[in-house]
């Protein structure tokens, strides 16, 4: 058996596409831009990257990008004063604090001042008690990302045993509670289970969210499972000297020989990270303007 490589880059460029349409069809029929602002404080190389990122596909979507850019000894006082008038911005729809903030901000904190309505991140207490609750709110983009995924390949998950190996608020609690949504039976494993190995093997769709380089081998995969790598560690290259490279929680080159499809690293759910974020800024605009959130976009 040799699986199928789930193309995320590939997925989150028509996920990109659908939301272009569906952002036309909102100033057309509405006179509506959905705004997505982003807050980044201090200059942290890989964070400026990121937002410059976050900047060009926003706009390249047709939605307005609005950047904060803060200095790293901004006080607390400065900087939520900013979420509050972004809070109070009807042209904002999302708001975004990049992480991780000088020590002497608690991004807990951070993340409690913006309003869970343009939460999205989907990080807040709020967004959070939604989900496992099962109401509407705002779902975290990499879970949600991993969910439009399996969808995609799956199609109806109804029935089937998921395990997600890492139980952080960021994305193992979250990817359980969709998980369970699809109807699956859903276990989360962490450092303290029992025999992870062969807890994995029990699952339909096995997602590893821990952080250690090829840690899943093929004896941990059921023959047939779908396999979701959501780790990214960076090791230097061994071929190229001053390079490196990312390797994922799974191995891929052995669980292709077992799994029934598994996604890469790098090109699996990276891409998918952003493409959310922009579908949460599209869904929390509907919701603000008592529009329809578009199929396709939400959990």
């Amino acid at each position: 058996m040799t699986a199928k490589t789930i193309d995320g880059k590939e997925f989150a460029s028509h996920l990109r596409a659908q939301i272009a349409e569906y952002v036309a069809r909102l100033k057309n029929d509405h006179g509506i831009t959905p705004g997505l602002a982003v807050v980044l404080v201090g200059e942290d190389p890989a964070s400026e990257v990121y937002v410059a990122a976050k900047h060009k596909q926003t706009v390249e979507v047709g939605m307005a990008s609005f950047e904060h850019k803060l200095p790293a000894d901004v006080s607390e006082e400065d900087l939520f004063a900013l979420i509050d008038r972004l809070n109070a911005d009807p042209s904002v729809h999302g708001i975004l604090c990049q992480f991780p903030v000088p020590d002497h901000l608690d991004e807990r904190a951070v993340v409690a001042r913006i309003d869970p309505a343009k939460d999205v991140d989907g990080l807040s207490v709020t967004n959070a008690g939604l989900l496992a609750s099962g109401e509407e709110g705002l779902v975290s983009c990499t879970p949600l990302g991993c969910l439009m995924l399996l969808r995609d390949q799956l199609g109806n998950m109804s029935g089937m045993e998921a395990v997600v190996i890492g139980r952080s608020n960021l994305f193992g609690k979250p990817m359980g509670q969709l998980l369970l949504r699809e109807n699956c039976t859903v276990t989360i494993a962490h450092s303290r289970t029992k025999d992870l190995a062969e807890v994995c093997r029990r699952a339909d769709i096995l997602v590893a969210a821990v952080g250690r380089a090829e840690m899943v081998k093929a004896e941990w995969i059921k023959p047939g499972a779908t396999v979701i790598d959501v780790g990214i560690t960076r090791i230097p290259h061994p071929d190229k000297p001053g390079k490196s490279r990312l390797l994922g929680d799974v191995d891929f080159a052995q669980a292709v020989t077992v799994a029934q499809a598994v996604t890469p690293v790098p090109g699996g759910v990276g891409p998918m990270t952003i493409a959310c974020l922009l579908a949460n800024t599209v869904t929390a605009c509907c919701r603000a303007h008592d529009l329809p959130a578009p199929e396709g976009l939400t959990a």
